[in-house]
């Protein structure tokens, strides 16, 4: 991390399961990111919590499914994807080395990150994959430009929460699929990078949509 200009780790575990000494041993003098390390719960509402003030979180993974994420991006994929990012803050979130993330754990991100690998051996350790993707976000920096901040995860979940009521409201959720609705959304919203008036913006569109529905049925 150090080597490529990132210096905000946070883990999703507690830090008494780690060893203090074997970690200072292998960090070198790369100690103070371990140092400066925040601690979150070890389960998915933890990773939740890690992700919050994130404008975009990129899950690793190779493995892609009907219950996982259904595309991925490249390294320089999501490099170039935080070019016009401003001063928002975006996460690459890495499982752990034998099994990675689970699918509770993948759907907490709002995309998948996927490194490019052989098909007969596609598994990298850890640290090569940490290293890979650290250095594709490090490589667009120079060439960062300035944009507007995009909202993090914690606002596009409330944006979609509140755009979810006003569907109940209509009348869409009469069946099943609110909370597919709802997940499909937050990916859309995260990738779109939103603004804050662009959120309010369409917060706004489907608030009078449940109004003039609502006027209208009570009218009749």
């Amino acid at each position: 991390m150090k080597n490529m200009g990132c210096y905000t780790l946070r883990i999703v575990g507690k830090a008494e399961d780690y060893s203090d000494t074997q970690v200072r041993t292998l960090a070198l003098h790369a100690a103070d990111i371990w140092e400066s390390a925040q601690f979150y719960p070890p389960d998915a509402q933890g990773l939740a919590q890690a992700i919050s003030d994130c404008t975009i979180a990129a899950g690793t993974t190779r493995r892609m499914g009907q219950k996982r994420k259904s595309w991925g991006m490249t390294p320089e994929q999501f490099a170039e994807f935080t070019l016009n990012a401003g001063e928002s803050t975006f996460a690459a979130v890495f499982g752990n080395e034998r099994t990675g993330l689970t699918d509770e754990e993948l759907n907490c991100c709002s995309l998948a990150l996927n490194i490019p690998s052989n098909d007969d051996f596609p598994s990298l350790n850890l640290s090569h994959a940490v290293q890979i993707v650290t250095y594709a976000l490090f490589r667009t920096r120079d060439n960062r430009k300035r944009g507007y901040n995009h909202i993090p995860l914690a606002q596009v979940q409330d944006l979609v929460a509140t755009i979810s009521g006003h569907m109940d409201r209509i009348g869409i959720y009469t069946h099943a699929g609110k909370e597919e609705n709802e997940r499909f959304l937050e990916g859309i919203f995260a990738r779109a990078a939103l603004s804050g008036n662009e959120a309010r913006h369409i917060e706004k569109l489907f608030r009078k949509m449940a109004y003039i529905r609502c006027n209208h049925e009570q009218q009749q």
